[in-house]
């Protein structure tokens, strides 16, 4: 079976250019296809993005630019504005509901299944979460290229996390502050002074256990 997306990873503004023009499609059908201006502003909101852009309409074009060239976007005119819609599940071969959980990463960066279910809603409503995690586990064992990968658990976190893939690898997620990774010492961890320290208690137990003997 051939590859249906034969090319090379997505940037950062051509994937939030698309999971945007993915998410209006349904959240404001009755402005769909987005005019440039439009989708400048989708890209920049402030609100249900991770990470936070600052794209400007030049920006916004070369993205279009490339994911046209893709066949990711379709350019239509529409009276004296040009617009734009996404033609993701055609491209990628995959149905609307992985379309959703795709969009809704690149939008928001890693989630739980339980977090894409709650934030894919206004684009595709998922029956459960088992329903959710299904749908990533075919985006994951998708063959030749998968589209997502489940994360590492976190230190202190019950739940896996998932990424796309469509603008490459993942980066690695740093250990939060003060958790070491294995093999390595917190920044800052002096070893000396809490042997230190933990032989200065042993001495005190141990003194405060012979005051008590000595009372019995």
């Amino acid at each position: 079976m051939s590859d249906p997306m034969p090319f090379a990873p997505l940037s950062a503004p051509e994937a939030r250019v698309l999971a945007v023009l993915v998410e209006k499609q349904h959240t404001v059908p009755d402005t769909y296809p987005l005019s440039l201006n439009a989708l400048v502003s989708g890209c920049n909101q402030k609100t249900s993005r991770d990470p936070v852009m600052e794209l400007t309409e030049a920006d916004a074009r070369d993205a279009i630019e490339v994911l046209r060239a893709r066949s990711l976007v379709i350019e239509s005119s529409g009276g004296r504005v040009m617009r734009y819609e996404q033609n993701a599940k055609r491209v990628l071969g995959v149905p609307s509901e992985s379309v959703a959980l795709l969009a809704t990463l690149m939008l928001r960066g890693p989630q739980t299944a339980a977090e894409l279910r709650a934030n894919c809603e206004r684009i595709h409503r998922f029956s459960d979460v088992s329903a959710t995690e299904a749908y990533l586990e075919e985006l994951a064992a998708r063959a030749p290229r998968p589209f997502v990968r489940r994360l590492a658990r976190q230190p202190g976190s019950r739940e896996h996390r998932w990424a796309h893939l469509l603008c490459g690898e993942p980066p690695e997620e740093a250990a939060p502050q003060g958790v070491a990774t294995t093999g390595e010492a917190p920044r800052g961890f002096d070893a000396e002074a809490l042997l230190a320290r933990v032989e200065r208690l042993e001495a005190e137990v141990a003194a405060l256990r012979a005051r008590l003997d000595g009372t019995t």
